[in-house]
């Protein structure tokens, strides 16, 4: 019997840079009346999630920054980990010296070095509020995470993905959406979130639906015992998911749900 969620956000229950679906919404509103916790576990900042988690009526803790941070809707700190500061600041001049945007998350804030297209397309939709500055003026710890962005070039994140894992091996770097690589500590997993989790409420591995869409989720997927793949996910999810269900715009979530969940209740 399923007893819990672990639900990524873009690209699983929201489209991305869309709105919930009436039906996405009923489908958790049901799902809190049947006592299923409903976990949302996202890249995202948890000021993002926050304003997503309260359109679904949810009033759990919210796994953000890949498992790198989890804290309940009153803002109590449940488990963190960030980057080493040493290491946050050669990625930087990584990033500068090969001409890679980063974005920079220092206590839940977000600090850009220039105010360009592509930070205007990364908050499209997510409820936050930016700093631009030079990351030389500020002071380099409590790092979240570090977020490599290219809008145009997916091949080119991939590189930064393979060239990063190479250098800094026991750092948990990924990409969660083709633009998107994201850096972080090696405890900041999605997994490791929802294991936190689990043992906090004593809900046992197979009693957790997992369902994600990127490269990110894989982890996620593996941490539950049914793992689902969105439709629209990317090949290697597909590949150790238990079941792939219908796209985002589909409501691929709902339907995973009612195969999973409702049907068996």
């Amino acid at each position: 019997m399923i007893k819990m969620i672990a639900t990524d956000i873009d690209g699983t229950i929201l489209p991305y840079h869309g709105e919930f679906s009436q039906k996405t919404k009923d489908c958790v509103k049901k799902l809190n009346e049947s006592g299923i916790k409903v976990i949302l576990v996202t890249g995202r900042m948890h000021s993002s999630a926050t304003p997503l988690a309260a359109q679904l009526g949810l009033n759990l803790p919210i796994i953000s920054y890949q498992g790198g941070l989890i804290k309940d809707m009153d803002g109590k700190t449940l488990f963190q980990t960030e980057l080493n500061s040493d290491i946050a600041k050669e990625i930087i001049q990584w990033g500068r010296k090969n001409n890679v945007h980063l974005n920079l998350y220092i206590d839940d804030k977000l600090y850009v070095e220039q105010d360009d297209e592509i930070i205007k397309y990364y908050i499209q939709g997510k409820f936050v509020d930016y700093t631009v500055c030079s990351f030389d003026d500020l002071e380099i710890k409590n790092v979240n995470k570090l977020l490599a962005i290219d809008i145009h070039d997916a091949d080119r994140v991939t590189s930064w993905v393979d060239i990063l894992k190479s250098k800094y091996p026991d750092l948990y770097i990924v990409k969660s959406t083709p633009y998107f690589c994201e850096i972080g500590s090696a405890d900041a997993k999605k997994s490791i979130g929802v294991e936190f989790l689990c043992k906090m409420w004593g809900i046992d591995k197979s009693e957790v639906l997992a369902i994600g869409d990127q490269n990110n989720d894989i982890d996620l997927i593996q941490s539950g015992g049914v793992g689902i793949a969105m439709e629209n996910g990317t090949p290697e999810l597909k590949q150790v998911a238990n079941y792939i269900t219908d796209s985002v715009e589909n409501d691929g979530f709902v339907k995973a749900v009612e195969k999973f969940v409702f049907s068996a209740v």
